[in-house]
């Protein structure tokens, strides 16, 4: 049923030949710890108590991609955060500024906070692991916990005045 709304919806993945995955599309399984303590390592969820980790690991869906999968495109609407668990991807932002993501790197942070368009353009170099927070159940969430959306507020001024204390060239 999640795999047909998907479909539906759009927000389906595609493969390296751009055509959407199928039943090929699996949900595997990690326990809630194992989330938990893959989420601790996320900065932006840095000033999160164990509770509140908690509360993001049960939203969250584990899924296995293979290699050459497309995971966002840029400038495409995102709605998802990605956490690698196993596998890299390569990430592009522009035909000059190229990246790889390994295990405990993420990405799609500002698609889950603002919902706008993807800023990189993301592919699977091996079969991946990730774990996925999708934002509209992380709204549902930050809603019902206004202590989290407060953790996340003091998180983000955190990082903005680190940014503007960096010198200017």
């Amino acid at each position: 049923m999640e795999l047909v709304s998907r479909i539906l919806d759009g927000s389906i993945l595609y493969s390296s030949r751009g055509e959407p995955l199928g039943p090929s599309f699996y949900r595997g399984r990690v326990t809630q710890d194992d989330r938990i303590e893959r989420l601790e390592e996320v900065n932006l969820l840095a000033g999160c108590s164990r509770k509140q980790l908690r509360a993001i690991a049960r939203i969250s869906e584990v899924l296995e991609v293979p290699a050459g999968s497309v995971l966002a495109r840029r400038g495409d609407p995102g709605d998802e955060f990605f956490l690698i668990l196993d596998g890299s991807a390569r990430v592009e932002v522009s035909p000059r500024k190229r990246g790889r993501l390994q295990p405990g790197e993420y990405f799609g942070e500002m698609s889950l906070l603002d919902g706008g368009p993807r800023s990189a353009t993301v592919v699977a170099d091996t079969p991946l692991r990730l774990l996925v927070i999708k934002r509209r159940d992380f709204s549902t969430l930050l809603r019902a916990a206004p202590d989290l959306t407060e953790s996340l507020l003091a998180t983000l001024s955190r990082r903005l005045r680190q940014a503007e204390a960096r010198p200017m060239y």
